[in-house]
């Protein structure tokens, strides 16, 4: 067929679609002969339209068509005889099927497809949740949701996602965190050993067959390089756009924001990875990034002014973007510092008290950290616990892959055990772990299916694992049910007492005249300066003062003293003496069954005695 061709224009990059004519504008020098392959999607026929070289600014060509139905076609690039799929393509048509290996024939062709979403986002209102207000809660769309109840929505679903929603909501989360929903290749094919030039070989006959070649495993999790304009159109049971964007809108009616895992490899163009955030931004109304890779132009991001409302993770930023103040503080640091040390000091692996106490209140004026003891790379919560060594065998890399410095404990048995003792110990250390997480005074983040005791067996690199042991398993639910409702109360408690939570970095002495610093230390003797590396116990004392809003009817001015035992075995802390209207009062004793005390227990004694492997939680409250 015959179009009506002229240049295009330069200014945006991939399909531009209005009416009577389209605009492609894709990277290609004037040297390269290019042309627009078009895809009829009725009958298959192939059609070109060649891009002249006079259509060419610096590296890129651009050509408008006049008289192009979108609805009939796909489209592709050909350069110099190689056929591309558009990096802009919004659309990615030829992966609407999870893992198909069919993908693999020799004639399969992915193609670029048109997006003409009409979405109706009517008053949606991103919250952008305050810093010290965040919970984080990471989850894979499709490991989250294969297994349980959707609410009727196909599994491994944008919709399955969507209503699962007002559970996270109702756990006490604000900040949902997503792996990868881009479009990416999860099919893994081996590698093939390349013949030096001088061995040469011929079969004996031609092969006949044309079945696709045995696929090894598949990527998951989708860190690799993706088209980053389009939704996965395996994660949606329609069009994917549309499927996204209610779920985004849907977060944002709950009041959730929506922060999307991005991995761009080192040799992307930067000026690509800057457009891409924008889009999110601009056309999903996302709320922020996870940013993942080795070579980010983190200060372009941090300045950008298109950018400036959108809160950017990342394992480091330069110095003085995160000492500046943007008026939204909107960059994190997203590593695994806390992890380390809080397992070592959980788990006995030689941790030191003082960089656990750095890290509970690690804080900076204008920037937050992300606080966690368990995410997909590594342990579950309920396997760091449970194993002592990473079970990997599954993944086909002889063991060989994940890390190897889990500083994890099974407690006596390897795995799942019958044993009275070590599943009350293993109960303990769960409810331990959460409570230090929701305590530490910047962003905590919980990783999806942690509050139910999901075990992954051991493996802790489940990228490969699309069955049972990569899946959340929602079976254990109900068995769980005590561990849920005890992260949903501290998460409750953590709301009421902001001083927790402190938007500021902690001072730790009186500058404001209250009488008490904002936060103290204790050990064997009331305020404490210092301990000695091996110590495994410490008090940790917060004024509440230092957070009281007076327009706030809350207990914001409240004492609270967190006791944390690390020892095996029970320890004394120094109590501070209170005002004479005040008392302390026992809240939280993760030796005790529930966690929570059914009745509050007052507490006379200047020592605090505290069970070994334990952390409790005081009120110091006026006396009714």
């Amino acid at each position: 067929m015959k179009y009506l061709t002229k240049e295009g224009s330069y200014i945006r990059m991939g399909v531009t679609i209005r009416p009577e004519r389209v605009t492609f504008t894709f990277e290609g020098r004037k040297e390269q002969q290019c042309n627009v392959v078009l895809y009829e999607k009725r009958t298959g026929a192939i059609e070109r339209i060649a891009v002249p070289e006079g259509y060419c600014v610096g590296s890129l060509r651009s050509i408008e068509v006049q008289g192009l139905d979108t609805a009939h076609y796909d489209y592709n690039y050909e350069i110099d005889g190689e056929i591309l799929v558009d990096p802009y393509a919004r659309r990615i048509v030829g992966r609407e099927h999870w893992g198909e290996r069919e993908r693999y024939c020799a004639q399969y062709q992915v193609r670029s497809g048109f997006s003409e979403s009409q979405f109706e986002w009517e008053d949606e209102e991103a919250p952008e949740i305050a810093r010290e207000d965040m919970v984080m809660y990471k989850l894979h769309v499709r490991e989250f949701t294969m297994e349980g109840s959707n609410g009727g929505a196909r599994k491994g679903s944008f919709e399955a996602v969507q209503n699962r929603l007002p559970y996270l909501k109702e756990l006490g989360i604000t900040t949902v965190e997503l792996m990868p929903v881009y479009e990416f290749e999860e099919l893994v094919l081996p590698m093939q050993p390349r013949l030096p030039d001088y061995i040469t070989w011929k079969a004996e006959y031609e092969s006949q067959e044309t079945s696709a070649p045995v696929v090894e495993k598949l990527n998951c999790w989708g860190y690799s390089q993706g088209n980053y304009f389009a939704p996965k159109a395996a994660f949606a049971k329609g069009r994917p756009e549309d499927a996204l964007k209610s779920l985004v809108k849907a977060m944002h009616g709950l009041g959730l924001e929506c922060i999307l895992e991005m991995y761009f490899p080192d040799s992307m163009n930067q000026n690509l990875i800057l457009d891409v955030l924008r889009f999110w931004v601009m056309e999903y109304h996302v709320d922020g990034f996870h940013l993942l890779g080795n070579n980010l132009p983190l200060r372009a991001m941090a300045q950008d002014l298109l950018l400036s409302r959108s809160k950017l993770f990342a394992d480091s930023f330069p110095e003085d973007l995160l000492d500046h103040d943007y008026g939204y503080p909107h960059l994190f640091v997203y590593r695994d510092e806390f992890l380390y040390p809080v397992r070592k000091m959980l788990n006995q692996r030689d941790g030191n008290i003082n960089e656990f106490i750095n890290q509970m209140r690690k804080q900076k004026k204008y920037a937050g950290f992300v606080n966690y003891v368990a995410s997909n790379n590594g342990f579950t919560l309920a396997d760091l616990f449970r194993y002592s060594e990473k079970h990997n065998e599954e993944n086909g890399e002889n063991n060989a892959d994940g890390s190897d410095w889990n500083y994890s404990s099974n407690y006596g048995v390897e795995g799942d055990s019958r044993k009275n003792y070590v599943q009350n110990l293993r109960r303990r250390q769960m409810m331990n772990a959460v409570t230090i997480v929701a305590l530490s005074q910047s962003v905590p983040l919980f990783y999806a299916g942690d509050e139910i005791g999901n075990s992954k067996k051991g493996n802790n690199n489940t990228y490969c694992q699309d069955n049972k042991t990569g899946w959340v398993s929602w079976g254990q639910e109900k068995r769980y049910e005590w561990l849920r409702e005890y992260l949903k109360q501290l998460l409750t408690f953590r709301r009421e007492h902001p001083v927790l939570r402190l938007p500021a970095p902690m001072q730790m002495h009186d500058y404001k005249g209250l009488g008490f610093p904002d936060l103290s230390l204790h050990g064997d003797r009331a305020w404490a300066t210092g301990f000695e590396v091996n110590r495994q116990s410490v008090g940790m004392m917060y004024c509440g003062k230092y957070a009281q809003d007076p327009d706030k009817d809350c207990e914001a001015d409240n004492m609270i003293y967190a006791a944390y035992n690390f020892h095996t075995g029970k320890q004394f802390l120094a109590l501070p003496l209170l005002p004479k209207d005040r008392k302390w009062y026992k809240v939280v004793d993760t030796g005790h069954e529930h966690g929570f005390l059914q009745e509050q227990q007052e507490l006379d004694a200047p020592q605090l005695e505290i069970a070994g492997m334990s952390v409790q939680i005081l009120i110091g409250k006026e006396v009714k």
